[in-house]
């Protein structure tokens, strides 16, 4: 069992006691409590500024991922001294915002696509996701409305708006869906709780962390590294953003990381400099005989396998968890889902923006810019309300620390525990049952601006590099552990690990890389 070092000692020293979130994210980690001593945090009050407790899920995230880190160095290292985690709600908050904060040669990135809104229907309203193209063209074709091009969408939102306007919201969302589009219709707390599919999402773990087989656990070559996971390899099959937080933070521990796209859906360019820090790009065609075959050979070497698409999206390529184990015993699997895994909506697409809006978020949100927000299953609806957000993609941001700390943890229990292929599995429709009701309650602060420059000075924890992509900012990594600089912990030691500061590359050309490891 791994000991918590020096933990007794410095909590009776003064150090600051790990939050109620923390904790909560820890021990559906299945993480020893005992570890949670050696968590310190730096509060900095109006952060995040939210009727909901998003600083405490945004810090809580990313402690648990600290500590799931730290946990698996010290294993990979043969050491009993855990290495002290501290977090930083400055360093937090900047993390959370880093699909907003990147600049590539001082261009701010673009976030949302002029059909990617809010709309009032005639009975409430309706949000839409229509960034990718394949998306668009799904939205337009279901409501019936030409496609004059990308080029042409701030004039089509008008004529949106208008036709939009008398219809009944579910059902646009229906109509949507059919098409292979993706939209849902705003509803409250209440409306949410009477859904088939929130029935479905609230009895499943905030983290599923399943043992499938009994195979050997795969070895790791060469010193640990930097970080803990130098020797790991990491096929990346996500989308934006929570599983590609997730596999950023593997890649800053020292993971060899491989993202994949499809040739006919590369990601977007802002995107992938933000989540793409530390990892290599390919483009694998998983229809082609050629391409399978290359992905074989990428599986057969590979230790963890991370996905982020709806489930059962991918199993016609063999990426079904038990064909990947099958192929592979002793490999780690990451699933990741809008919806989850179970329940009418399982197979539906679904993004952050989707989520807020399906489940009363959107409305909560609202009203507490409106300074009406009570308890948050006592929000109503009210068409002349618009629906509000939380002031950054919390959901996807939050999901993709915790998503990584269960394949963190995952790797820890097959060299201390039990032996396996391990399946861990998210989806942000539980995410966001956590946020609404199980932390700890009580509002970050006014939730009337979403602009992060207006709430903090994200400077301190930003830095420029260059890249093949241009001149890049970038918020710093906020997962750490680890002695400070100048050794001044009292749990630290010569040799003790320690997470990077940075990552060591900074992101290529999207699909730029072979197909191979390092």
């Amino acid at each position: 069992m791994l000991a918590p070092g020096a933990a007794a000692g410095a909590a009776a020293g003064g150090r600051a006691a790990p939050q109620p979130g923390a904790a909560q994210a820890w021990a559906a980690l299945g993480g020893d409590p005992a570890l949670l001593a050696r968590v310190s945090r730096e509060h900095r009050p109006g952060l995040l500024p939210s009727a909901l407790p998003v600083l405490e899920l945004a810090s809580a995230t990313v402690a648990a991922c600290s500590l799931a880190a730290a946990e698996f160095s010290c294993v990979r290292a043969r050491s009993a001294l855990l290495p002290p985690v501290r977090v930083d709600d400055g360093a937090v908050a900047t993390a959370f915002h880093s699909d907003r904060l990147v600049r590539l040669d001082g261009r701010a990135p673009v976030t949302f696509a002029p059909l990617s809104r809010f709309w009032r229907t005639a009975d409430g309203w309706v949000r839409t996701h229509a960034n990718y193209p394949h998306h668009r063209a799904r939205l337009l074709s279901a409501l019936g409305m030409p496609d004059h091009g990308p080029a042409e969408d701030e004039a089509a939102a008008g004529r949106m708006a208008t036709e939009l306007a008398g219809r009944q919201a579910r059902d646009v969302e229906e109509a949507v869906y059919a098409e292979g589009g993706v939209a849902v219709a705003v509803r409250t707390p209440d409306e949410w709780a009477a859904h088939p599919q929130r029935a479905a999402v609230v009895p499943t773990p905030l983290v599923a962390l399943s043992r499938l087989d009994s195979a050997p656990t795969l070895p790791l070559e060469g010193p640990h590294g930097p970080g803990g996971l130098r020797g790991l390899r990491v096929l990346d099959l996500t989308r934006v953003l929570a599983g590609p937080v997730a596999t950023r933070t593997l890649a800053l521990l020292g993971a060899d990381v491989l993202r994949i796209d499809a040739p006919e859906r590369p990601e977007f360019l802002d995107t992938h400099a933000d989540t793409n820090l530390g990892k290599r790009s390919t483009l694998l065609d998983l229809s082609t005989r050629a391409g399978q075959a290359t992905f074989e050979e990428l599986l057969a070497s590979a230790h963890v396998v991370v996905t982020g698409y709806r489930p059962g999206a991918l199993d016609r390529f063999g990426l079904a968890p038990e064909s990947l184990m099958d192929r592979r015993p002793g490999l780690v699997v990451g699933q990741l889902s809008a919806w989850g895994a179970a329940g009418p909506w399982q197979r539906r697409r679904g993004f952050d923006s989707l989520v807020q809006a399906a489940t009363g978020i959107a409305c909560v949100e609202a009203a507490g810019a409106a300074g009406a927000a009570g308890a948050a299953d006592k929000v109503t609806s009210s068409p002349d309300l618009a629906p509000g957000a939380l002031p950054a993609q919390a959901l996807d941001h939050g999901t993709g620390y915790l998503l990584a700390a269960g394949l963190l943890r995952a790797l820890t229990e097959q060299r201390t525990g039990t032996i396996g292929s391990r399946l861990v599995r998210l989806s942000l429709a539980r995410t966001a049952h956590w946020l609404q009701y199980e932390l700890p309650s009580g509002a970050s602060g006014p939730a009337a601006s979403l602009d992060p420059a207006a709430s903090f000075d994200p400077a301190p924890w930003l830095t420029e590099t260059d890249s093949p992509l241009g001149r890049l900012r970038h918020a710093l990594p906020p997962v750490t552990f680890g002695p400070t600089a100048t050794g001044g912990d009292a749990g630290g030691a010569p040799g003790t690990a320690r997470c990077p500061h940075d990552w060591l590359r900074p992101p290529g050309q999207v699909g730029g890389d072979a197909a191979e490891w390092i």
